[in-house]
């Protein structure tokens, strides 16, 4: 198997150091949305770097839920000190349960920790197939709950499809958990950091793609619609669709990182979290927000 490609970390030691002397200055104007575009930001709200870095999801059950976030922050140190150091963008299905999607630095293995609606945690590790990449940088759960897809670094022709862990009945803490199935995409996607699905077959991801030669942007919100409703048994084809850049806008130059996406069903708003360069990391990192329109 090829060596897996790590996830970038953006410095938030730096940012941390530089904190005290950042002085805050104004964001520049927001770019014009391209022709393709079909989402309209409406709104932004500052991320924490150390919480609210790496992912979110909109909570249905029970009602009036906050959302949940995902960051450094929010590993349990009887989580981290076994190796998982990294937690993804999680997702939470309709039925009350919450998944997150962890990897470690080394080993054949990823991670997925879910809560029960009653509050319980359990673990379950899945032990890579021949030619995985060991990053698990997101989870999105399919509409009936019964199926879970997931997805590697680097660019990518194919998502991965998982029963869902402590919801689909073939799914236990102490057996491994198998890969089901894969969607085959028509178009390679890179650095995917996010997907949610907004219908039965439609997924919205975010892509942390740096180069910007896949789809003639850096940084997309990518569509995926797949031809069929996953079921585990036979592979699925993803239609995939360029709608737009994502903001890139700080008060610091360098490199930005697109991470979690979230769709909340309810109001129809989309969610995707964009962290700063450099020390702009814990001034200016957002959640931007947008409708269809």
């Amino acid at each position: 198997m090829p060596a897996p490609a790590r996830k970038r970390r953006h410095a938030l030691s730096a940012g941390l150091v530089t904190l005290a002397t950042a002085a805050a200055v104004s964001l520049g104007a927001a770019a014009p949305a391209s022709a393709a575009d079909t989402w309209t930001e409406t709104g932004s709200d500052r991320a924490d770097p150390l919480t609210e870095s790496q992912g979110l999801t909109s909570v249905e059950v029970p009602a009036n839920s906050p959302n949940r976030y995902t960051g450094i922050g929010t590993i349990p140190v009887g989580v981290s000190s076994r190796g998982w150091n990294h937690v993804g963008d999680p997702d939470a299905p309709y039925n009350g349960y919450y998944i997150e999607p962890y990897q470690r630095d080394s080993g054949n293995s990823k991670m997925y920790r879910v809560q029960a609606p009653g509050g319980a945690w359990s673990e379950y590790t899945h032990t890579l197939a021949p030619g995985e990449a060991m990053n698990n940088s997101w989870s999105a759960i399919s509409p009936d709950g019964q199926w879970m897809l997931s997805g590697e670094w680097g660019t990518m022709n194919r998502l991965l499809v998982f029963p869902t862990p402590g919801i689909n009945p073939a799914t236990s803490p102490s057996a491994d958990l198998k890969l089901a199935s894969n969607v085959t995409l028509d178009h390679p996607v890179r650095d995917v950091q996010g997907c949610d699905f907004s219908g039965p077959t439609t997924l919205l991801c975010s892509s942390d793609d740096p180069e910007g030669t896949l789809f003639g942007m850096t940084k997309p919100l990518l569509q995926i619609d797949l031809s069929a409703a996953p079921n585990g048994t036979s592979d699925v084809s993803g239609h995939v669709t360029a709608l737009r850049q994502l903001p890139l806008r700080s008060s610091c130059s360098g490199s930005f990182e697109a991470e979690g996406i979230d769709y909340d069903r309810r109001t129809g708003i989309l969610r995707v979290i964009v962290v700063s360069p450099g020390f702009c990391v814990i001034t200016d990192s957002k959640t931007y927000k947008f409708t269809r329109g």
